[in-house]
């Protein structure tokens, strides 16, 4: 299928299954005409690169862990010994980014409150 029925199937605009090319998670043969031709795993493919970047993964990390996950009833196993290693530091850094954005969302709640209390701020919404 050329990368137009991808994108419909799975979607994906075509910009960025090209995107996928040039990061190395899709790899169509190339027809004589330099047509991108992919197969029917490639849209398996294109769902589980959509799982892992929902799961907060980028692209460098799902290359490498794209080849060591299968599809099990609409969900993703790991089948690498290593993965789950590298799947929970991944885990670790995301809770790490979590625990940053919830302090620095307390410390605007803590000024916007001080504004609110001051009468210099009204919420959007507040009447």
């Amino acid at each position: 299928m050329r990368i137009g029925e991808l994108s419909r199937r799975t979607g994906v605009n075509q910009r960025l299954l090209r995107y996928y090319e040039e990061q190395g998670l899709l790899r169509p043969e190339r027809l004589a005409s330099g047509y991108r031709e992919y197969g029917e795993d490639d849209v398996r493919v294109v769902g589980r690169i959509r799982c892992l970047l929902a799961a907060g993964l980028n692209t460098a990390t799902i290359a490498t862990l794209l080849p060591c996950v299968r599809d099990d009833d609409e969900r993703l196993v790991p089948t690498c010994p290593d993965m789950l290693a590298h799947l929970s530091r991944e885990r670790d850094r995301i809770s790490g980014a979590i625990e940053e954005l919830l302090h620095s969302r307390s410390m605007l709640d803590t000024v916007i409150g001080a504004g609110t209390d001051a009468g210099v701020f009204h919420p959007a919404g507040a009447g």
